[in-house]
C-alpha cells in the first residue's frame, strides 16, 4: 500500500439525500464504515465475517458536520488508523469534495469475542498488519 490512510470514492445519488437534495447525515457513518471496511480488506482481512474468532465493533464516534453534500457530488473518503491498544483502535476519518473538508470523524473500535461478545485482545497477526499502517 503506497500510503498508511485508505481512500475511497463515494458518488451521491438521490437515494443518499434528502427533499433538498442534500446528503441525510446518517449516510456520511455508511460511507465511512465502506472506508474502514476496505481498509481491513487491504490487509486480508474481510468483513463482517469474523477473523480468528473476533469481530471489530465501533464503540464511540465522535463527528464534526462542517458542509454538506449535495446530489451527484463526488466525495473521497479516508480512513487511518491512529492508535492501537490491547483491544481497541482509534480511526481517523475524513469526507472531502474536491480537496474540501465535509466531515472529519474519530472512531473508536473494539476486538470482541466472536463467541462471547466481550473485548478480548487484538490477535497477534492482525495487531502486527494494522501497525503497518500507523504513522511514525
Amino acid at each position: 500500500m503506497s500510503s498508511p490512510a485508505t481512500h475511497i470514492g463515494v458518488r451521491i445519488y438521490a437515494e443518499d439525500t434528502d427533499l433538498q437534495g442534500i446528503v441525510y447525515h446518517a449516510n456520511y457513518l455508511r460511507y465511512m464504515e465502506r472506508a474502514r471496511t476496505e481498509m481491513m480488506r487491504e490487509l486480508g482481512f474481510i468483513k463482517p465475517a469474523a477473523s480468528d474468532g473476533v469481530n471489530i465493533v465501533v464503540t464511540k464516534i465522535a463527528l464534526d458536520y462542517r458542509r454538506p453534500a449535495g446530489l451527484d457530488d463526488l466525495l473521497t473518503v479516508t480512513a487511518q488508523l491512529e492508535k492501537i491498544t490491547a483491544s481497541t483502535l482509534q480511526i481517523a476519518q475524513r469526507v472531502e469534495r474536491d480537496g474540501e473538508m465535509l466531515v472529519e470523524a474519530t472512531i473508536t473500535a473494539a476486538c470482541l469475542s466472536a463467541e462471547s461478545q466481550r473485548p478480548v485482545r487484538i490477535p497477534a497477526p492482525m495487531r502486527q498488519a494494522l501497525s503497518s499502517l500507523l504513522l511514525p
